[in-house]
């Protein structure tokens, strides 16, 4: 039985913006005012975090996508079972883009076939990882060109993205990948000048963050995702928190979504280190 040393339900959570301390604090707090005992522990990158998760230090971890399958497969591995229990709304059904300026000759995706692709960190499911194994999957190789902005934190960090964006627009790569939700982001920040650069592909969809459960988990975890479940976004006490963390409700957990990554984790062995690391 796995079971962090304390009565408190301990999350982990990665300190990928200094926001995630208001984040989870203003969480810890309605929790308390609803009866659970629940407290936080942040870590600088998932590798930590999932090895914290699988020695027992946390009972529940918010996990990106790739932390989510480095940990089911420690677990399968060790014999523990693994499975989320909630994730967001906006962590459904995403896509990723090829982006290309709008004056570029590439008209499909098979004419990126040897041409200078920026991408994320390398462990940035959407900006690296699923792109890439997407443009494989249709026969494309590019050359890519990595941004590894705060490598650890699996693309949470957008400053790879952002850095491909504008090498694109400064001519110094052919096309860029990036989650669709920050081709907005960057259209309206200026990044991308607007109607600057055009969309050559896209993705299929695919699922982000979760909440994982080890083991037995926590006495307390049904109530904690009941909980979870009730935050309401007209509740004007939850809400702003539920804003900073990007979502309107959590959704119980699912892992159809995660098909792809874990076809492009194969393709790129992207966590054996890691993996052979934890045992």
């Amino acid at each position: 039985m796995l079971r962090a040393p304390s009565d408190t339900l301990l999350l982990g959570a990665v300190a990928y913006d200094p926001k995630v301390v208001t984040i989870w604090e203003g969480f810890r707090l309605w929790f308390a005012e609803r009866g659970l005992d629940f407290d936080f522990v942040l870590y600088s990158n998932y590798e930590r975090q999932v090895a914290a998760h699988l020695n027992g230090e946390v009972h529940v971890a918010w996990n990106s996508p790739l932390a989510w399958i480095e940990a089911r497969r420690a677990a399968l591995a060790r014999g523990i079972a693994c499975e989320t229990v909630a994730m967001r709304d906006t962590d459904q059904d995403l896509t990723s883009l090829v982006i290309v300026r709008a004056d570029s000759p590439y008209r499909t995706v098979a004419d990126l076939a040897g041409a200078r692709v920026g991408v994320g960190a390398g462990d940035s499911p959407q900006a690296t990882l699923l792109p890439l194994h997407w443009l494989a999957a249709q026969g494309v190789t590019v050359e890519a060109r990595r941004f590894d902005v705060l490598v650890g934190k699996h693309g949470d960090h957008v400053g790879g993205e952002r850095d491909a964006a504008r090498a694109l627009m400064r001519g110094e790569v052919d096309a860029c990948c990036l989650i669709d939700g920050n081709h907005a982001a960057f259209t309206k920040e200026g990044t991308f000048p607007l109607g600057a650069v055009r969309v050559l592909g896209q993705t299929g969809a695919y699922d982000h963050c979760n909440m994982t459960v080890l083991g037995d988990g926590h006495p307390e975890m049904g109530r904690f995702v009941e909980l979870l479940m009730s935050m309401s976004w007209d509740d004007p006490a939850v809400r702003p928190l539920l804003e900073m963390e990007g979502l309107r409700e959590w959704r119980p957990g699912r892992v159809e979504g995660y098909v792809a990554l874990e076809a492009a984790v194969e393709r790129f062995g992207t966590i054996d280190a890691f993996l052979a690391d934890v045992g």
